[in-house]
């Protein structure tokens, strides 16, 4: 298909796609999830304390109980409140086999974590493992 001008010559018509809105909307969406990416982890934030000896853990695949340094009892990244932890467990997990995770914020009275403790022993899961960071000589 050709267009007539106003000389009555005629042009081929220009049969490219305009990418640069394209472009724009893609830089865009980039934008938008590095923004919201960090945003979406899961877990509950918590200032461990330091060890020479850490794994890591993935909240995602088990079974984390944290203690935030308010002492406000989480499972996984929910509210738990602390008479209701050992059914919970019990519903969520079942598996008495499996090691239960606990974190715990490094000011938190250790009476609280003692508690947990107790509290997730009685529940039937004896397999309870500390959660912290890994301590560098020369770095705070």
């Amino acid at each position: 298909m050709a267009f007539a001008t106003q000389s009555s010559s005629t042009r081929p018509s220009i049969s490219q796609i305009n990418v640069t809105p394209l472009v724009d909307v893609v830089l865009v969406l980039l934008i938008i999830f590095m923004v919201t990416a960090p945003i979406l982890q899961t877990g509950i934030e918590v200032n461990l304390p330091k060890t020479k000896t850490v794994a890591a853990v993935d909240p995602e695949q088990r079974a984390v109980v944290t203690i935030s340094r308010d002492e406000i009892l989480f499972y996984r990244s929910s509210r738990v409140n602390f008479n209701e932890l050992g059914e919970l467990l019990r519903s969520e997990i079942g598996d008495s086999q499996q090691p239960i995770f606990l974190q715990a914020d490094e000011d938190v009275p250790w009476k609280t974590i003692v508690a947990v403790v107790d509290e997730i022993r009685i529940s039937g899961y004896e397999t309870i493992n500390l959660v912290t960071r890994p301590y560098r000589q020369g770095r705070k």
